[in-house]
């Protein structure tokens, strides 16, 4: 079957989508041709431009993409252990750096390797989207334990430590100054301390 008769116009695009994220996961932004994503796509090289501004579009829709696949499989983990308790907010950091281990070349891309795809509409909604889902959680947590705190500064919190722990990870860092350091253990044992109330202030 030829490429033009296999495709809808929707179709088409779609494909272009799923063969640009493939390639991404696999080779990283840096090394991203349109031509390969036409060619795994099965498409000519002139289809991008009939559906695509230019290149960073389908950069743009892949990260949102990314966001929409670390948001999901956030999701599942926390449903997996429970709505609203401690080891429901724990799988999802471990979920979190998970992703950021199988997958480097995309959170690479999601987190500041093109600066410019943070401006985009779509990005923006999806990081949005994924950030809420741990504020809504936390949220749930404290009012379950009848916890004191903003749910929102809880979540930033706990999201500062889990990225950073994903990027030092996926950097090599670790592997540099603690090679036997685990991770997740690490997630376990330091979330329910960002968990907890902070205690009272003390003056020198």
């Amino acid at each position: 079957m030829k490429p033009k008769a296999r495709y809808h116009h929707g179709d088409l695009k779609e494909a272009l989508v799923r063969a640009a994220y493939v390639l991404i996961a696999e080779d990283g932004a840096e090394n991203f041709l349109l031509s390969d994503a036409c060619r795994l796509a099965g498409v000519s090289t002139a289809a991008p431009y009939k559906h695509f501004r230019d290149r960073d579009e389908i950069l743009e829709i892949v990260v949102a993409r990314a966001f929409d696949e670390i948001s999901g499989r956030s999701m599942a983990a926390l449903a997996a252990k429970g709505e609203g308790t401690l080891e429901g907010i724990i799988a999802m950091g471990e979920a979190y750096v998970t992703f950021a281990a199988q997958e480097q070349r995309l959170f690479r891309l999601m987190f500041g390797q093109n600066p410019k795809l943070k401006q985009s509409e779509s990005v923006l909604r999806e990081g949005r989207r994924c950030f809420t889902n741990v504020i809504e959680h936390v949220a749930r947590y404290c009012e379950s334990n009848r916890l004191p705190g903003d749910p929102r500064a809880i979540a930033i919190r706990l999201w500062t430590f889990v990225h950073g722990i994903a990027s030092l990870l996926i950097d090599e860092d670790y592997a540099v100054v603690a090679p036997d350091l685990d991770v997740m253990a690490m997630i376990r044992e330091t979330t329910p301390l960002m968990l907890a109330p902070a205690g009272p202030a003390t003056s020198r």
